[in-house]
Order: structure tokens, then sequence, then C-alpha cells
């Protein structure tokens, strides 16, 4: 990595971060809504606490609109105030995002994107790839992402080694990982390399982690809730997926109640929703900004 290793990296972030673990008290008593912004852990990247997702049924949802109505729908959830948006290599929207999200200045949102972490491939390339297709010159946030086994963090040192060559760069500015099972979760708290980590989170363990990476079945919810409480102490942002049960909760009761558990019983600091109408925008606002008051 041209004199910039991940052991040295690693090394300088233990300091780093006991050090910004120091003053991290809000400087303001504003009110907590949907449109806030927070600051995930010791990343320094503030976000708003909702998040614009686009990867429903790996972005087919959110294609199937087209791009002129799917770049309204952007405009709209922006004009109200959303200012992260979220998508993945591999959905079938990030040039879709990429171009409903250029009239904005690019200072004035968060972009997090996910990679794929396949083998035989080079990360720099893929990273220049992605940015192309997203056409941004950075990524805010870059998740390895669908990491479900055991041995995850061994298996991507090439790729988190990547990562950390593009954040020096500049090209990525933090980094993290989605973590799809409790094998993989597990080896989120207490991890040097994670600044942020994305967690699925639900008061019914719809699609959430459990021994398995199967959605078929029930997650562990209090082992999830123990976890994320453990590496927010430890100063990781946590971001959370699969609030409306995957799409499953038609219940509009469960979709407030969802929401309110990641906030007040898990924690969470953001919340991220995939979006397919102006309405659904609206209620996720709504859902979010009870679960705050």
């Amino acid at each position: 990595m041209s004199g910039f290793s991940r052991r040295d990296f690693l090394k300088t972030t233990i300091v780093a971060g006991t050090l910004a673990g120091v003053g991290t008290l809000p400087l303001e008593a504003e009110r907590r809504t949907a449109t806030s912004r927070v600051t995930l852990g010791k990343s320094g990247i503030e976000v708003t606490r909702l998040a614009f997702g686009t990867g429903s049924n790996n972005g087919h949802v959110q294609s199937a609109l087209g791009q002129q109505e799917f770049s309204k729908l952007v405009h709209y959830a922006y004009d109200r105030g959303i200012r992260f948006f979220e998508t993945a290599e591999s959905y079938t929207t990030p040039a879709m995002l990429g171009e409903a999200l250029k009239p904005f200045p690019r200072d004035s949102y968060v972009l997090m994107n996910k990679v794929t972490t396949d083998p035989g491939v080079d990360p720099k390339q893929r990273f220049d790839e992605m940015r192309r297709m997203s056409g941004t010159e950075y990524f805010d946030i870059m998740l390895l992402h669908w990491q479900h086994t055991g041995d995850w963090m061994s298996e991507t040192v090439r790729w988190q080694d990547g990562m950390l060559e593009a954040q020096a760069k500049k090209t990525i500015l933090s980094r993290g990982a989605s973590v799809h099972g409790l094998p993989a979760l597990r080896l989120v708290p207490g991890n040097q390399f994670l600044q942020i980590a994305m967690i699925r989170m639900n008061h019914k363990g719809t699609r959430m982690d459990g021994p398995v990476p199967d959605d078929d079945n029930l997650g562990n919810v209090p082992e999830v809730v123990k976890h994320v409480k453990q590496v927010k102490q430890e100063g990781m942002g946590v971001v959370s997926m699969k609030l409306c049960g995957d799409g499953t909760f038609t219940r509009h009761e469960d979709r407030v109640a969802a929401m309110r558990f990641a906030m007040q019983n898990a924690g969470v600091d953001c919340v991220t929703v995939g979006f397919k109408n102006n309405q659904e925008v609206d209620e996720a606002i709504d859902n979010l900004n009870l679960a705050l008051s």
C-alpha cells in the first residue's frame, strides 16, 4: 500500500479514537427529528437521522420507477430535509441515484455505497468504477457489503487495505460494513477497523440476524440490541436497516413500533428506509419524529 499499511493505520486509529472520545457531548439542545443531524460515532460523518434507501428488492422497486420519476422522488425527499442517501454496487440504482443527485451541491448531502467483496478483484479499480457509476469524486461512507460469515474480517483483508488507501486519498471518507447473521455481527464489537456498522433492526426480529444468515428465520433481537449498545459505547456509528421488515410490515402500527424500537430500545444513530412514493417518505419522517419525541 505504498508505505501506508492497515496495521499502521489501525495503531493510529486507536490513539486518535481515544482522544476523540473526549468532549463529545452535543453543544446544542435542539429537538431531535428525522431530518436533524447526528454524527456517526468517531467517524466524524454527520448525517440526517433518516436516510433514503435505494435497495428495496436489490433496487428493483426504485429502478422500476424510471429515471424521471425516481429523480422526482429523490428531489421530494431532499426538499423534505433528507440529506443521507444510500445505495450499493449490487443494486440496480447507483447510476440512477447519481443522476438524481446531480442538481444538488455535493457537500449538501451524504452518499453511502456498499462494495461487494469479490475474490480476485482489484479494490482500487472497483472503487474507481463505483465513483464513475455514481458520478461522484468521493463517497462519504463505504461499507463492505453483506458480510455474513464468522471469518469475514480475515477474508476481506484486501478490501480493508483498499478502503484505507482510498481514505488516505479522500475518495472514501469513512469505512464500515453491513452485516447479516450473528456469526458476522459478533465480530463487530471491539473491531478496530470499523467506524460505521449497518445492522438490521426491528421489534419483531423479521429479516434480522440469527445463527445463520437466513431471512426466513426470526433473528435474535436481544443479542442484536446488545451488540448495538456495545459498539455505540465504543464510538462506532450505527446505521439501522430492515425497519419495515424488508417490506413485510404492512400494518402502519408495526412500522411505527419498529422505528420506536430502533431509536428508543436499541439506540441506533440513524435508519434507512427504501421509498417508492412521496407518501412513504412523509410517513417515515412522521414515524421517526414520533420515535424521537
